[in-house]
């Protein structure tokens, strides 16, 4: 059991970011995290500065994926790197949004613990911050507390976080704190000469909040020239080596192995006083698998939020993990369902060339019949196919009409009055009038049938996988999918609700109620997703 360690002693590692945003800054706090994982007690923490609670309410178009944690917690995409680089289960708590700061400043107010006084951002707001992360370092006995702040320095929405940083700095000691800036370094091709000016322009920013960087990252197509690293040195007053690159890469997961050749770690132990044992190698191979592919395959993503690739992006880093394991690159062949049906590409176009389909998760009724439509070809063409959560209702919903015969078949998302409701809205939602948190959400237990394609899969009789959605396979249909040759191969403890299903007999015709991509590593890819490649291969 873990001895109790005392808040002080804690190290601090602040990630933040400048110039513009969208640089990368979750990839780069990931990972530090996986340079220092072994042997410490890595808390990743988000400070995000909008105002919503949580971003389970926004269009992913907007914000990118949301990403569902085992407790419920609808998060930031940036936890998807997180705890794929660091192979941790994150919490909700450990994402602290301005929304969530206010709200809770707000109970506090009401309740009367700021009494007689008037309630300001300086030293309220700060000091709410400061004390929650305290409170996750203690809670979670953590060596190393990892935070990135969200947005960019000079954002306004964000200077309650770096003021609470700056605080902090001064409440802990020197070799208890570090401060990684990562800012652009662009290129003018017509000099080709990395310029360094947008990030002094963002150091200054920082500066201007109290707060120096320790150490900076460079994001930048190529790795930094030493006359770009000599420049930051002297116009920032930051240590040569610790001017780290953080190139263009074909895979994130290689930026681990970077910051490692960059000297990084050596920085981290020698400010932060820390040995750290980190071991890379088995890394090191599935990258390299990676990078240097045997075979190479296709997957259809029949989605609605495609404009977007970050919408889907536990997707693909599942596939990308599934097929470093079968030395397999897979690309992916983004098709938009509102195309196919307007009529703008047919299913003979949509498969041309492709060796399996996935039809991931969603809301609403845009797009869904393009989605059927696409199940149905790869159904009769013995196509391989996976569907999560959204997919799961309407491979229920395509094998009703088609197999079952119910050409009324639908969801009652779709349409409330349908003659066939074989998808239903949960009862318990039924009332529900507040969006905000209250789907099933989280990691739920799935009961397998013994010797069905996902037990074998998940080598056990067991499940535990994350939801997050309000509909369900309406059970008085279960018996009439099952006489027509649907399995229903996973159901919850109750047995009411369909968790998984499968068609025996096809290459691999496999759904799942859940967001399996959400559990997925690199060192330990996402069952479905692994059956789904090696069902391609074959």
């Amino acid at each position: 059991m873990r001895e109790p360690v005392d808040n002080k002693r804690v190290k601090w590692i602040v990630v933040t970011g400048g110039v513009l945003s969208g640089l990368g800054k979750g990839i780069v706090s990931a990972s530090i995290g996986r340079l220092l994982a072994n042997g410490l007690k890595i808390v990743p923490v988000k400070c995000d500065g909008y105002l919503n609670v949580d971003p389970g309410t926004m269009n992913p178009v907007e914000h990118g994926e949301v990403f569902v944690l085992d407790d419920g917690g609808e998060v930031d995409l940036d936890f998807g790197h997180y705890e794929r680089f660091l192979s941790t289960s994150c919490k909700f708590t450990w994402n602290l949004t301005s929304g969530k700061i206010f709200q809770s400043l707000v109970e506090r107010e009401r309740r009367g613990d700021f009494l007689g006084k008037t309630v300001q951002i300086v030293p309220h707001v700060t000091g709410e911050i400061k004390r929650k992360l305290r409170e996750i370092a203690s809670d979670e006995k953590a060596d190393v507390m990892l935070i990135e702040i969200g947005g960019t320095v000079g954002d306004l929405e964000n200077l309650w976080f770096l003021e609470a940083i700056r605080e902090l700095q001064s409440e802990v000691a020197g070799d208890e704190f570090l401060c990684v800036h990562l800012g652009y370094i662009p290129v003018i091709d017509a000099q080709g000469q990395q310029k360094t000016k947008p990030m002094q322009q963002s150091t200054l920013f920082l500066r201007e909040r109290g707060l120096f960087p320790d150490v900076f990252v460079g994001r930048s197509k190529e790795r930094l020239a030493d006359k770009a690293k000599e420049k930051l040195h002297w116009t920032c007053g930051v240590e040569k080596d610790a001017v780290i690159s953080d190139p263009d890469c074909y895979s994130v997961y290689e930026i681990p192995l970077i910051f490692e050749e960059e000297g990084l770690k050596e920085k981290l132990e020698r400010k932060l006083k820390l040995n750290i044992k980190s071991d890379l190698t088995d890394w090191k191979r599935l990258v390299h698998n990676i990078l240097n592919p045997e075979k190479e395959i296709t997957i259809a993503i029949c989605g609605k939020y495609t404009e977007l690739a970050d919408s889907y992006i536990s997707i693909e880093e599942s596939l990308k993990h599934a097929g470093a394991h079968f030395k397999t690159r897979v690309h992916v062949k983004w098709i938009e369902t509102t195309d196919i049906e307007s009529g703008a590409v047919s299913n003979s176009e949509i498969f041309d060339g492709v060796q399996g389909l996935i039809i991931p998760g969603g809301f609403g009724s845009r797009g869904i019949e393009g989605k059927i439509s696409a199940i149905k070809y790869a159904r009769e063409n013995n196509i391989p196919f996976l569907g999560l959560c959204y997919g799961l209702q309407l491979a229920v919903v395509e094998f009703a009409r088609n197999v079952c015969g119910l050409r009324s078949a639908n969801s009652t998302e779709v349409d409330e009055d349908c003659k066939e409701p074989v998808v239903y809205i949960m009862p318990e939602q039924r009332q529900v009038t507040i969006k905000g948190a209250t789907m099933r959400l989280g990691s739920y237990e799935a009961l397998l049938t013994e010797g069905s394609t996902v037990a074998k899969l998940y080598g056990d009789t067991v499940a535990h996988e994350r939801h997050r959605h309000r509909y369900e396979v309406n059970p008085d249909y279960h018996t009439m999918l099952e006489k027509n040759g649907l399995v229903l191969s996973g159901k919850s403890k109750d047995g009411v609700l369909v968790e998984f299903i499968e068609l025996p007999g096809h290459k691999y015709f496999v759904a799942t109620q859940a967001h399996p991509e959400l559990k997925s590593r690199l060192e330990s890819p996402a069952p479905l997703f692994y059956g789904l490649i090696e069902a391609c291969l074959e």
